[in-house]
């Protein structure tokens, strides 16, 4: 996650690859965890949205999710202890999710872009986003489902962001076991957010004004496994578009809520900070996210509605050596996973509605 300073907002509160990825994809998850209290059980897997909606959304698992969690957290060990782009972590974070979306199916591509003050790690001096897109679905009307790639240098990164990575990852391996999108899906994990955003805005910097518009909605998924999480959603909420998003940007929000008030109580909606969402927020691209707070203070009312501690923050290790696997809440995983996955499904078997 992004902590955007001076004028911008301040959030104050791939043959040896894919042997890894197998290797990883089928391993238990054995490594200690911190637990939330008790906040709620994901419900049935039947769902009254559509059969990919409940398909979907009760095929995720933790576990899978948790599989991807310790890849990144081995990639940053091995790479001085962090994933941070430019850098040899983020190289090698690049190649394990294409290794990843490339054995599930997906069309992946791997554009370039130049990284922040022009330091490059290859021999272009280029750095890697991954966007992978299903194979079937109207690619007239695409849903983006987005999570910065990188970490600081600080630390690994495990919280921000391995926990959106390996919900996206999570859910695009499971798309092969389930019904048929109506409308494309589209998965993007962008380098250099805690750069400046310079990843994700190079993405739709390069994309033609034609390929923009065939992108119905994007959703940002920013640090879903705090130990001391809130549950936010984002879009709709703010005095201008920087914070409420462009039209349209309110019903993806709602979608998000109704999803994660399935697992949790009382759901908040916040403003947009400026995280990944922001350039296709500027593209006017209806826009919503998934997080669940960082250095902020858990208010006693979130406490009682959540769990957790009141007064502390939301990730102690926020930005810091400390975000490794061991500071990712499992509950908090796993209830982000399904609300995302729901989201998803929702809009890609969605014919009229969309919100553009």
């Amino acid at each position: 996650m992004f902590w955007a300073t001076g004028s911008e907002r301040s959030r104050g509160a791939l043959t040896t690859v894919a042997v890894a990825v197998a290797a990883v994809l089928v391993s238990a998850c054995g490594s200690a965890t911190r637990e939330a209290p008790p906040i709620g059980q994901p419900p049935a897997v039947v769902s009254p949205d559509g059969e990919l909606v409940g398909a979907l959304s009760g095929e995720v698992s933790e576990t899978g999710a948790l599989a991807h969690l310790r890849a990144l957290q081995e990639i940053a060990d091995r790479n001085g202890g962090n994933r941070a782009s430019p850098g040899p972590g983020y190289d090698a974070s690049v190649d394990y999710v294409v290794g990843v979306v490339d054995a599930a199916g997906l069309d992946v591509t791997t554009p370039s872009y130049e990284p922040p003050d022009e330091e490059g790690t290859g021999g272009d001096g280029s750095l890697r986003n991954v966007i992978a897109q299903t194979r079937n679905g109207d690619t007239g009307q695409v849903v983006v489902v987005g999570a910065h790639l990188d970490s600081v240098r600080e630390g690994p990164g495990m919280v921000d962001n391995g926990s959106g990575v390996a919900i996206l990852l999570e859910i695009a391996t499971r798309l092969s076991a389930s019904p048929p999108p109506r409308n494309a899906i589209r998965f993007a994990f962008f380098g250099s957010e805690e750069e400046g955003l310079v990843g994700s805005t190079s993405y739709l910097d390069g994309l033609s004004a034609d390929d923009r518009r065939k992108i119905k909605l994007y959703l940002n998924v920013d640090m879903a496994a705090s130990p001391n999480a809130g549950y936010f959603v984002q879009g709709g909420k703010g005095d201008d578009a920087a914070t409420a998003g462009p039209p349209g940007s309110a019903a993806v929000a709602r979608v998000l809520a109704d999803r994660m008030s399935r697992t949790v109580p009382g759901p908040e909606t916040i403003e947009f900070v400026g995280d990944d969402e922001s350039p296709f927020v500027e593209a006017g691209i209806p826009s919503g996210g998934a997080e669940n707070g960082d250095s902020g203070t858990k208010s006693e009312d979130q406490a009682r509605r959540w769990g957790g501690q009141p007064g502390l923050a939301f990730d102690r290790c926020y930005h810091a050596a400390c975000d490794r696997l061991d500071n990712v809440n499992t509950v908090v995983l796993n209830n982000y996973l399904r609300t995302v996955a729901g989201t998803v499904a929702h809009f890609a078997t969605s014919g009229e509605g969309l919100p553009r």
